[in-house]
């Protein structure tokens, strides 16, 4: 029974036998303002196909309570024959055209799945917007639910009075409530949308090359106080005119909107001219500098899309990583060299998160080569991770310095004029890439797409006693990968830079770079003659490869003593992320990171970096130090805390990120009182705004360590009643340190399944608290008594959320080791279930490794 899955094998048949011309959407949403749990609406679909044989069988996708009608060539079926397991069976299919009418009433759904609603708080009306990726377009309309089978789409949507209808094509003026938008091009099921509701928006064009391209941006009117329009609008601009010089290709669709809406699972989706953007990226409160450019890289990330993925999309799911990975190096790559862009220093902030996202992902038992084998839908669920974004990304990067920056966009224009409005292989885009840049990439692509893991470098040198360096070559290894993961450790080609670093008035300044291609176990460095050592030898010099990088001996006690006075924030960043990788690894205990955090952070102005480390130090403390002397480090980190909040720069970014940090992990009575005053103004920190969103940062830690009750939490919900506040509520109520509080979210997540998809993330995230892990313990138990059933009958998001936020994480001991072995080997899970416990596995059995590193420093 296929329930919901398809395989890649059906989809390849399917599209050998079938070509899909249009399809003409008539929505009924009329009565969404008074849908309540389980309301549906009316979908009419007509399509018309094309079929290769006469007499041939195939189906048509659809997720709904009802089907009412099937009509086939003018011929009803019956649909209480036809559909089942979420397909509609097609028989006697002519040869050249079909016709298909399916009426179904479709289902609303909270779980950002499909056709989402929400009911804001605030003024009490509902708001409706489409999320399709990957399979989901069939639960608000009949369709052939795979990429390759391209169409044009043309929505007629009837809705409530007043409200705003957004599509992929222009909003046309509606009569008598009825949007009737003309056909989209040619595009795939997963990248039509509908926006709808009474929604804020504000307008603008982009101008460029004697064209004008409408521009929108839409948010509920809740949030448009805190809507910095202008700002986006800047952003967007300069990404249409990095995108449309370096892509040579027009934007290729009719208008640009972006809709920051409530509830979004992911950080946005680039849904053809209409993208939606997760609605907190609409900031209520001060936030750092990095929350401005991660919101423009998410920003530029979706608009590079709208060519790589909707212009040109892939084939199959396989090369879903190369559509996340494109747009991923070349937002970034946007941010680092458009002119006039804020964040010119992108790449120090790639290396430092999403690096070490791809980092992780790699260790993992369930690591993959970025090429993953993609057999159905199930697959690709679980593949939207570190490996598909981050690995990819630095590959293309890697890639970029390997065929030269220019040969790269030279080929990335020809595949977009080639393929436009048509899907694509890998093979299309590295023959174009060959074409340009004169490299034979079947063998890059071999080591790079194809295999798992991650290659060491580590620096060989010989030194003579007058200082000069008499040889230097890199050393490369193949680490065994991960127990339980697919393949065999290879050595790869690797084009990187060496750093030589010298301190000059007490800065660590680049002397030298040396480029070249690494390839190997040993490879040879043209190193200067009679050259004196450098300071510091820092290999992957500008982060052009993606490898973990070793210091040797003098370079490592150079950096220990200086990582803060790195004169530039790229090589600081990649410092920082070796010393958190060997952290991770056990090679580098919990206590020294610590100090060396402790010791280079007040000189790091880089605020993103500022704040990763403040995470990864709070990680380190919570999971990788010694149990007996945990509470040590966390009170030394939490007094630094304190101490840097009340240095920090009145107003400045590096104050409230310290805020933060001091307010997650506040522990003696003097701290929580702090906070307390802090929160009902007894005290003030100069320059310190403690606004809206900072104040429920304090009164969720007061309310973890005891210190604020029902009463506090629901007086702070009355001065915040958004959604945003029902959610900090929410996550405070999970996270009081009482059995009655824990059970009482167990309940509401786990035994019932009413909750929102974004109230249910709050919950996981108050339930889980790192000083609670005795109150936790019996929840182990239970979560292997319950994860299958409830993998088994909730959608995808809400389960994945399940599995992975309610796994025992912080029960680090062989026993929870030896209960996940047991859960394994007896429960039969799908193998998305298995890849997502079998990970959270590796984070007890990498914690267990740490901390016993740690214990031996002692």
């Amino acid at each position: 029974m296929p329930g919901t899955n398809l395989t890649r094998d059906e989809a390849q048949q399917r599209a050998r036998l079938i070509s899909v011309d249009a399809y003409e959407i008539d929505l009924d949403l009329s009565g969404a303002q008074e849908a309540g749990e389980g309301g549906t609406y009316r979908s009419v679909t007509t399509v018309r196909f094309d079929v290769a044989e006469a007499g041939a069988e195939s189906f048509i996708d659809l997720v709904a309570p009802t089907v009412r009608e099937v009509v086939l060539n003018g011929e009803p079926l019956d649909p209480g024959t036809v559909f089942r397991d979420s397909r509609i069976a097609l028989a006697g299919l002519r040869e050249g055209r079909n016709e298909l009418t399916v009426v179904a009433d479709c289902a609303y759904t909270n779980t950002g799945e499909g056709l989402h609603r929400f009911v804001d708080p605030v003024d009490q009306q509902a708001y409706l917007y489409t999320q399709f990726e990957v399979p989901d377009a069939r639960r608000v309309f009949a369709n052939f639910e795979q990429p390759d089978l391209k169409a044009t789409f043309t929505f007629t949507v009837k809705a409530p009075e007043g409200w705003k209808v957004i599509s992929n094509s222009p909003t046309p003026e509606p009569r008598d409530n009825v949007w009737h938008f003309a056909p989209t091009p040619r595009i795939s099921t997963y990248i039509t949308a509908l926006i709808a509701g009474p929604y804020h928006s504000v307008h603008s064009t982009w101008e460029g090359d004697g064209r004008s391209v409408p521009l929108g941006i839409y948010c509920r009117p809740s949030l448009a106080e805190h809507l910095d329009a202008d700002a986006i609008f800047e952003v967007t601009r300069q990404g249409f005119d990095w995108f449309e010089e370096q892509f040579d290709y027009a934007y290729p669709f009719a208008k640009y909107d972006q809709l920051f809406v409530p509830e979004f699972n992911a950080g946005a989706m680039e849904n053809a001219g209409a993208v939606t953007i997760r609605d907190q990226y609409v900031f209520r409160s001060k936030v750092t500098d990095a929350a401005y450019e991660t919101r423009a890289e998410t920003i530029l990330h979706e608009l590079a899309h709208m060519w790589f993925g909707d212009l040109v999309t892939m084939e199959w799911w396989n090369d879903l990583w190369l559509n996340e990975s494109f747009a991923t190096y070349t937002s970034i790559a946007c941010q680092a060299s458009a002119p006039g862009s804020r964040w010119p220093h992108a790449w120090t902030t790639f290396a430092n998160s999403m690096k070490t996202w791809a980092y992780r992902q790699d260790q993992l038992p369930s690591t993959h080569p970025i090429m993953a084998e993609i057999r159905d839908l199930d697959d690709v669920l679980v593949n939207f991770d570190g490996i598909t974004y981050a690995k990819g990304a630095s590959v293309l990067k890697q890639l970029v310095a390997y065929v030269g920056r220019d040969e790269f966009f030279q080929g990335v224009q020809a595949y977009f004029k080639a393929h436009a409005f048509k899907n694509t292989r890998l093979s299309d885009l590295l023959g174009a890439l060959e074409e340009t840049s004169g490299r034979d990439l079947k063998t890059w692509s071999k080591a790079w797409l194809e295999t798992a893991g991650i290659n060491i470098l580590r620096p060989e040198l010989q030194v003579a006693e007058d200082g000069t360096v008499t040889s230097f070559a890199v050393r490369q290894e193949a680490p065994a990968l991960p127990a339980g993961a697919k393949g065999e450790p290879v050595l790869r080609p690797h084009r990187i830079a060496i750093g030589c670093y010298d301190l000059e008035d007490g800065k660590l300044v680049r002397t030298n770079r040396i480029e070249l291609d690494v390839d190997g176990e040993r490879t040879e460095v043209p190193f200067p003659a009679n050259t004196p050592r450098p300071a510091v030898i820092l290999l992957n010099d500008d982060d052009l490869s993606y490898a973990k990088v070793r210091l040797d001996e003098d370079s490592l006690r150079v950096v220990t003593e200086h990582l803060g006075d790195f004169a530039e924030s790229l090589p600081r960043a990649l410092s920082w992320a070796s010393a958190w990788d060997m952290t991770r690894d056990g090679e580098l205990p919990t206590r020294e990171y610590l100090e060396l955090v402790l010791s280079g952070i007040t000189k790091e102005s880089d605020i993103g970096v500022v704040q990763s480390l403040h995470r990864q130090v709070k990680l380190a403390l919570d999971l990788y130090a010694a149990p007996d002397w945990r509470e040590t480090g966390l009170a030394k980190w939490t007094e630094a805390a304190l101490e840097q909040l009340r240095a920090a720069a009145p107003g400045s970014d590096h104050q409230l990120a310290w805020a933060r940090a001091f307010a997650a992990a506040a522990r003696t009575d003097a701290q929580l009182n702090l906070l307390q005053s802090l929160l009902d103004g007894t005290q003030e920190i100069p320059g310190l705004a403690v606004d809206t969103e900072l104040r429920w940062s304090l009164v969720q830690r007061l309310a973890a360590t005891g210190r604020a009750d029902e009463k506090v939490i629901e007086a702070e919900l009355e001065r915040d009643r958004t959604s945003a506040g029902e959610r900090h509520a929410a996550a405070a109520r999970a996270s009081r340190p009482t059995a009655e509080a824990k059970a009482e979210a167990w309940a509401s997540v786990v035994e019932s399944d009413k909750l929102p998809n974004a109230v249910q993330e709050a919950v996981i995230g108050g339930f889980v608290q790192t000083d609670q892990r005795e109150l936790l313990a019996p929840y182990a138990e239970k979560y292997f008594a319950e994860v299958k059933g409830v993998w088994d009958a909730r959608s995808h998001e809400m389960a994945q959320q399940i599995a992975v936020g309610m796994y025992p994480a912080l029960q680090v001991s062989q026993e929870t080791l030896d209960a996940t072995d047991a859960w394994l080997a007896s429960a039969a899970p799908s193998a998305a279930l298995r890849r997502l416990v079998t990970e959270s596995r590796s984070g007890i059995e990498r914690a267990l490794k740490a901390q016993r590193a740690d214990a031996a420093a002692a």
